[in-house]
């Protein structure tokens, strides 16, 4: 590293940081995608979440860290020669490394909207119509079976109705779940 030896000793510090964090940067972001970068490797023994909102990572990481030095020293390097001004060079430069933070926890936040919660539950049924498949017994006298769609994919419960015996493939209106896992309904 001798390109570093004639110069300024600010932009010198500039470098000192930027050559490392680049290249922890670099390999975090080849683990990310081989499958090894899950988390930072690192146990924190505080909390990072201030406020006791959820936040979807944590606040005081490696990664974090990383970001923020990646835009604190590359800012730096390169807005050297047009500011002038030291103080101004430093302001602008941890200006960026925080926005690096900042956009990479948007960053996660959107990608954790495209996960979807699929898993099945008797309450999401509730208010929904489905079709009877078997019929069901009037006045809570016995079981028949309802086929509902929900989420992309159709599922066979059981369900009992207050009304009147509903034959096969009438039209029913899911109202409450009885039993854990019996649907009580009512014909449409």
């Amino acid at each position: 590293m001798e390109f570093l030896n004639g110069l300024d000793p600010q932009l010198k510090i500039f470098w000192y940081i930027a050559i490392p964090v680049s290249l922890i940067f670099v390999l975090q972001t080849i683990l990310t995608f081989v499958g090894g970068g899950g988390s930072d490797g690192l146990e924190a023994d505080f909390d990072g979440d201030l406020d006791g909102a959820e936040a979807p990572f944590q606040m005081f990481s490696l990664r974090n860290l990383i970001n923020f030095l990646l835009g604190f020293s590359w800012t730096g390097i390169s807005f050297y020669k047009l500011i002038p001004n030291s103080k101004l060079l430093i302001f602008i430069s941890l200006a960026v490394g925080f926005a690096f933070v900042y956009f990479f926890f948007l960053i996660i936040k959107q990608i954790q909207k495209l996960g979807e919660d699929n898993t099945f539950r008797l309450e999401k049924t509730l208010d929904k119509i489905a079709d009877v498949y078997l019929a069901i017994p009037g006045r809570m006298q016995g079981k028949g079976k309802i086929m509902v769609s929900l989420n992309g994919s159709v599922r066979e419960i059981d369900a009992m109705t207050e009304q009147d015996k509903i034959e096969t493939n009438a039209t029913v209106k899911i109202k409450r779940v009885e039993s854990g896992n019996i649907l009580i309904v009512e014909k449409l």
